[in-house]
């Protein structure tokens, strides 16, 4: 073979091994982002006159009464979030202003947050430390944007929009599990290649849950070590998402707390990214002083604002008693992709008005779209 002949050959194998990653990633963050049913959404909203005002209107077709739930954000001041207000008036609102201008400071009415670190996490942990006697009966956790390809591509809702998510969030399925992560897609944060977790390290994970009271729920590598220490409780132990007890000593009084910090698990996985809902008996499980615990720990680091929220991105689903690699209808085999849309949303087939659970199964099938988890 000539020299310029295998040289094209090289170049050739070069190029198509590049292409390979590249069309590789590229389906990776359409997965993502789920690029093809943004795209399905936005046609049908833009060629279906009205859709738009009807799924607007539906929130307001009765009289609206607040409802015994709340929806905690944090946002910069600078951030509108008034769409809380106005597309979600039966919830309640919580919205935190981490960067207070002095007029916000003077404002008596305002909620803010000791300091802007840890992303939502601040807000999230003020607003439990702050309420934990008279919390509602649901909570949700969320981002202050509303929607948005590129800004909400993390929420699973038709359009990325927290709007639709709330209003077909089913408060039932919310109550019976006492924790949901409101994103349903494993990517990022739950694929298998995933739970090898680069920010939860052992350090870390020690810093975090030493001294507080009761464990996180661990049946990872340490699943002996709870055994022995717990008889296998813990926060939220038990069949499936639900709860559970307080874990003790084995052998002592049921009531003393445990101060053992537990092994950190080979895998640590959920979900991104930092959106839930859940039960104010969830939450109570743990005491405040654990709560207290954990926002010190945000406070003193020496990770900055982006890493330390990082770290409590993947930490919420054990702190509040979940498997460490937590999936929807865990611990049971992996579920079909979006299937857990069936349990905590009642989304419609491309009919943004009067959703359905038939219209629902319609558009998430069980046999549709397995979850592919490398």
């Amino acid at each position: 073979m000539k020299c310029s002949l295998r040289f094209a050959v090289g170049i050739s194998c070069l190029i198509l091994v590049a292409l390979w990653f590249l069309v590789r990633h590229f389906a990776d963050l359409l997965d993502q982002y789920s690029g093809g049913s943004y795209l399905t959404d936005s046609f049908y909203a833009r060629f279906h006159s009205g859709s738009f005002d009807l799924r607007k209107d539906a929130a307001h077709a009765h009289d609206v009464e607040v409802g015994d739930k709340i929806i905690v954000m944090a946002k910069l001041e600078e951030e509108d979030t008034d769409w809380v207000r106005d597309e979600l008036p039966d919830w309640q609102r919580a919205v935190y202003i981490v960067n207070p201008s002095q007029k916000t400071l003077n404002d008596p009415n305002a909620l803010t947050v000791p300091t802007n670190k840890g992303h939502e996490s601040m807000a999230y942990l003020s607003y439990i430390i702050d309420n934990y006697h008279t919390l509602p009966r649901t909570i949700a956790f969320l981002h202050a944007h509303r929607s948005g390809f590129l800004q909400a591509w993390h929420v699973d809702a038709p359009l990325h929009d927290n709007v639709i998510a709330m209003r077909t969030l089913q408060i039932d399925y919310v109550q019976h599990s006492g924790y949901v992560n409101l994103r349903c897609n494993w990517n990022p944060g739950c694929k298998k290649a995933h739970r090898i977790n680069r920010h939860v390290t052992d350090e870390v994970w020690t810093e975090v849950f030493s001294g507080t009271s009761t464990p996180p729920r661990n049946q990872s590598s340490s699943s002996s070590q709870i055994s022995s220490t717990t008889g296998g409780g813990g926060v939220g132990a038990g069949e499936g998402q639900g709860g559970g007890s307080a874990a003790a000593t084995a052998g002592d009084d049921t009531n003393r707390p445990l101060l053992q910090i537990m092994d950190k698990p080979t895998e640590v996985a959920a979900a991104c990214c930092a959106q839930f809902a859940m039960s104010r008996e969830q939450v109570l499980k743990r005491p405040v002083e654990d709560y207290i615990h954990f926002r010190d720990w945000v406070i003193a680091t020496e990770k900055d604002d982006a890493s330390s929220g990082r770290v409590m991105e993947f930490l919420w689903h054990i702190i509040f008693g979940m498997d460490a690699v937590f999936t929807f209808l865990s611990p049971s085999p992996i579920p079909k992709r979006f299937s857990c849309l069936l349990t905590p949303y009642t989304l419609p087939s491309m009919n943004l008005v009067a959703p359905t659970k038939k219209s629902a199964t319609a558009l998430f099938s069980d046999g549709a779209n397995e979850v592919n988890e490398n």
